[in-house]
This record gives structure tokens, C-alpha cells and sequence, in this order.
């Protein structure tokens, strides 16, 4: 058997999971963890599926690759990443390469690659969408830092990540942080997506009044046309599961208090930080905070008044409507999303491909979804393009779906049914759409308390007034 040269340390389920994808590629692979128990457990579970080295600690585990060594790192992020680097770096030599597959923080992978690059060493922040499933069969993969590293990985990366139309769903994505930072991007793109299929959900059985089965149904229709994706994909199949304990549908067993490990926050943050109005992202890690005060809802609930009520009508045209408010609203969250990279490229120089990233994101990731081809198209028809809700295409589907996008979120307002994405997309589309907003008498307030100035719309310079 001849030596490895991919190494893989940190065994949880999606650690796992790549290096059996990367061993049933043919491609032999040494493998570690923290606990030799994990290590020698896997083999014997999984070291039928193709060649791996198992080795106990960092030292054998580094001496059984070989030179130049390409490892990669499968922990959780922050301080656990730097515990392995430092652990690693007396066994490595230079031009030995480094690979963080986790969701780090995109400036501690800034940070690391800049000193361990000092050091003589590579380094790719690889972002890796899929989930478990993803991870064993096909993930997409976003490797970011200098393009000899990936150049050097790319055959194996290229070899084990999803395809779609014969394209292998990883690409390089630019220098430094760049990969973790789409994957960041990614990730707030689907803290939308799943909070307003949630949002969906809520008015289909609480406004409407469908029952599981019914929703079940409807989103597997949804499914078949304009919102394939695989989100919506597994919500139908959700509401097709059925709870052992009880017989009922599983989903109302589970507590309504949704968790989160932080990549939606980043995705805010880093919109705070660079002045991008990712609306609908934000909104949904505030609902997913929320949902986290479960006993003061439960308090709350027995003190706060307000409207309950369904909403009047035909239900299949209430089905409709819903299904053309979570289109529009998920053109708008993905259209800040393209957005905020845009943004973050312009002040960090990565030289991003908006196209190619929607081409990555087609397979694989949790994100994917039909219209993402369109993403690809729009930008090979203009690669300056500003906000795809500009592209003709996406600005069609928001003309169209408008009047029942309007309908819902007044409705669910109405109803007492709280829409926060929903309402927060529609509201930035009108903003966004708006030649004049009320921002000037923001201006004018500032300037009189503050005297912070303003500019005026009839001639250049600026200026400050005594008001009243």
C-alpha cells in the first residue's frame, strides 16, 4: 500500500463521513481523532470502504503521510481549531498544507493563514455544505487562500464534492478567508430560507387552517416547480413523519425552540460592519433568538392580547398566495446575500465569481435550489450586476408575485400571525425600489441636534441650518 498523502484529524459525523467519501474515491487516507477509541471504532465500522490509515496520536499521524502532506481538520470552530494547529506544527515542514473543513470565524481563518503562510506552511478555510449526508455523498465545497494550495487539493476536493450537469460543485474561491466567508454567506442565506419556509408553515396551519397532511402535500407540490430545492424538499417529508410514541406527526413533538452556532449572526455582523442591509437574513436569526424564550412566550401568552383569527377565503387561493410570498421573499434573501459578498469583495480584494458561487451552491448544499441556475445565468449576462433583483428574470418574479406577497403580509398582520422575513424582504424591496425615502428628515433631525450637516438635492456641497 503506498503511503497516504491526504490525513484527516477529528472524527465527529461530518469528519467521518468526508473521509469515507475521500476513501471510496480510491483515494487512500490516514485518519485521527482526539480519542483513539473514536479512531480504531471507525475503522472497524467503515475501513471495509476503501484505504485508511488509523494512527493514535499527532505525531504518528502526521509521520504516516507523505510529503508534501496535505491535512485536514474536521473540528469545531474558534479555539478548538487553533488547539490542533498548534498541535500539528512541530510535526509539519515546510510546504506541508493545512485545511480548516469547519465553520470558522472568516477573520481567525485571515488570522491563521497569515502565520502559518510566514511560517512557510499553506492553508485553505474550506467551506463544506451538505450536512452528513453531503459530507458521505457528494458536498459543495468552497475552499478559499492562496490558489497554489488549492491547486494542490483540487483533485481530491473536485473528485468528492456533489455534481450537477457533469460540474463538480467546488471551485476556487479566492485568496485568504474568502471561503469561509461565502460559506458564512451561505449559511445567513439559509437562516432565511428556513425561517421563512417556517413562516409558511405557520400561516398554512394556523391562518388557514390545513392540517399536517394537507401541508405535507403542498409543499411536496411546491417542490415540483418554481421552489424545488432541497429545503423544501424535506419539509414535505417532514410532515410525512410520523411519531412512534404517539402516532401523530413527529413535527409537533418537537419543541419549538430553534438552535444555531453562529454563522447567521457573522452574516449580520459582518452586513453591520460593511453596510449591507441583509434584512431578511437579520430577521431571522432575531426569530431563531426568539424562539429561544420559550418560558417567556409561554408567560407572555397569558397576558398579551391580540388577533387570532383565519384568514376568510378559498384556501387554495390562500395556498397560492403563500407559495408567491416565499418565492418573491427568497429572491430578496438571496439577493442580499450576493449582495453582501459583493460588498465584502470590494473592501477585502478576493476577486469573487458571484456566477461560479451559484454554480457551486446548485448540489450539495443545503441551499441548493432550482433557481440557482438563474443566479449563474444572470451574472454571465452581467458580471458588474449590482443586486439580482436588477437581473430581469428575478425582477419579473417579484413583478408577478407581488399583489399576493402584499395580501399575505397584510393578512398576517391582521391574523396576529407574526411574518418577520416575510415582512422584512417586502419591506426592503420597497426601499430598494423607492427613488426618494424619508431619509432626508433623518438628515435634517441629526443636523439639528448634532449639527452633523447635510447635503442638499439642488446644488453640491454641504451644509448645516439653524432649524426653527
Amino acid at each position: 500500500m503506498s503511503q497516504p498523502t491526504f490525513g484527516l484529524t477529528g472524527l465527529a459525523v461530518m469528519g467521518q463521513n468526508l473521509a469515507r467519501n475521500i476513501a471510496r474515491k480510491g483515494i487512500p487516507v490516514a485518519v485521527h481523532n482526539r480519542t483513539g477509541e473514536t479512531t480504531r471504532r471507525f475503522v472497524a465500522e467503515h475501513g471495509g470502504e476503501g484505504v485508511f490509515v488509523p494512527c493514535e496520536d499527532i505525531a504518528s499521524f502526521v509521520a504516516s503521510i507523505a510529503r508534501p502532506r496535505t491535512i485536514m481538520m474536521m473540528v469545531k470552530a474558534g479555539a478548538p481549531v487553533d488547539g490542533v494547529i498548534e498541535a500539528l506544527r512541530p510535526h509539519l515542514a515546510p510546504g506541508d498544507l493545512l485545511i480548516d473543513g469547519g465553520n470558522s470565524f472568516f477573520k481567525d481563518t485571515a488570522r491563521r493563514a497569515a502565520d502559518l503562510e510566514a511560517a512557510g506552511f499553506l492553508y485553505i478555510g474550506t467551506g463544506v455544505s451538505g450536512g452528513e449526508e453531503g459530507a458521505l455523498n457528494g458536498p459543495a465545497i468552497m475552499p478559499g487562500g492562496k490558489r497554489e494550495a488549492y491547486v494542490r487539493v483540487a483533485p481530491v476536493f473536485e473528485r468528492i464534492a456533489a455534481s450537477v450537469d457533469g460540474r463538480p460543485c467546488c471551485a476556487y474561491i479566492g485568496e485568504g478567508a474568502a471561503g469561509h466567508y461565502v460559506k458564512m454567506v451561505h449559511n445567513g442565506i439559509e437562516y432565511a430560507d428556513m425561517q421563512l419556509i417556517a413562516e409558511a408553515y405557520d400561516l398554512l396551519r394556523n391562518a388557514v387552517g390545513l392540517d399536517n397532511e394537507a401541508i405535507g402535500a403542498v409543499f411536496s407540490e411546491w417542490n415540483e416547480g418554481d421552489l424545488s430545492s432541497y429545503l423544501v424538499e424535506i419539509t414535505a417529508q417532514i410532515f410525512r413523519t410520523k411519531d412512534p410514541a404517539t402516532g401523530g406527526s413527529l413535527v409537533d413533538a418537537v419543541l419549538d425552540r430553534a438552535g444555531q452556532k453562529g454563522t447567521g449572526k457573522w452574516t449580520s455582523d459582518s452586513a453591520l460592519e460593511l453596510g449591507s442591509p441583509v434584512t431578511a437574513i437579520t430577521e431571522a436569526v432575531f426569530a431563531r433568538y426568539l424562539s429561544a424564550m420559550k418560558t417567556e412566550r409561554v408567560a407572555a401568552s397569558r397576558v398579551l392580547s391580540g388577533p387570532t383569527s383565519a384568514l376568510s377565503g378559498p384556501k387554495d387561493d390562500w395556498v397560492q398566495a403563500i407559495h408567491d410570498a416565499l418565492y418573491a421573499s427568497k429572491v430578496v434573501a438571496y439577493a442580499q446575500g450576493f449582495d453582501l459578498m459583493r460588498v465584502a469583495d470590494a473592501e477585502y480584494g478576493w476577486s469573487l465569481k458571484p456566477g461560479e458561487i451559484a454554480t457551486i451552491w446548485r448540489g450539495g448544499c443545503i441551499i441548493r435550489a432550482r433557481f440557482l441556475n438563474r443566479i449563474k445565468e444572470a451574472y454571465d449576462q452581467d458580471a458588474g450586476l449590482r443586486n439580482l433583483l436588477l437581473a430581469p428574470f428575478f425582477a419579473e418574479i417579484v413583478g408577478r408575485t407581488q399583489a399576493n406577497w402584499r395580501k399575505v403580509v397584510a393578512a398576517a398582520v391582521e391574523s396576529g400571525t407574526p411574518v418577520p422575513a416575510f415582512s422584512a424582504a417586502l419591506a426592503y424591496y420597497d426601499a430598494y425600489r423607492r427613488e426618494r425615502l424619508p431619509a432626508n428628515l433623518i438628515q435634517a433631525q441629526r443636523d439639528l441636534f448634532g449639527a452633523h450637516t447635510y447635503e442638499r438635492v439642488d446644488r453640491a456641497g454641504v451644509f448645516h441650518s439653524q432649524w426653527g
